[in-house]
């Protein structure tokens, strides 16, 4: 068995082949549209609509929370606001965990 290993020592693994950089760079260049087209810029579109929305909010709005609430805006702070939730009840929450604005007279028609 020993007469095999200096075989095997005396033989060195080829050269790995060089690629084309302009390649590499294009695949690059292409993941990176990928994600920006699908992944970014919807994303950041949705954040700026969400911004709107909870900085448009006013005092009678009907809103749906994050949580599945609904409620009907008595207070609108800085950074929270106060929702009448049902009769003599009102909750106080941050105003991005506001989920959506119902239309007008949406919470007497449930």
């Amino acid at each position: 068995m020993s007469f095999f290993i200096p075989s095997a020592v005396a033989q060195q693994a080829a050269p790995a082949p060089q690629g084309n950089p302009m390649i590499t760079l294009l695949m690059f260049a292409g993941l990176f549209a990928f994600m920006w087209f699908f992944i970014i810029r919807p994303q950041r579109k949705r954040q700026k609509e969400h911004q709107e929305l909870v900085g448009a909010l006013k005092k009678g709005d009907e809103v749906v929370m994050t949580s599945g609430m609904l409620g009907r805006v008595d207070k609108v702070d800085d950074d929270y606001i106060v929702l009448e939730v049902a009769d003599n009840m009102s909750l106080k929450f941050q105003k991005v965990a506001v989920h959506a604005i119902l239309p007008k007279g949406t919470i007497k028609k449930i």
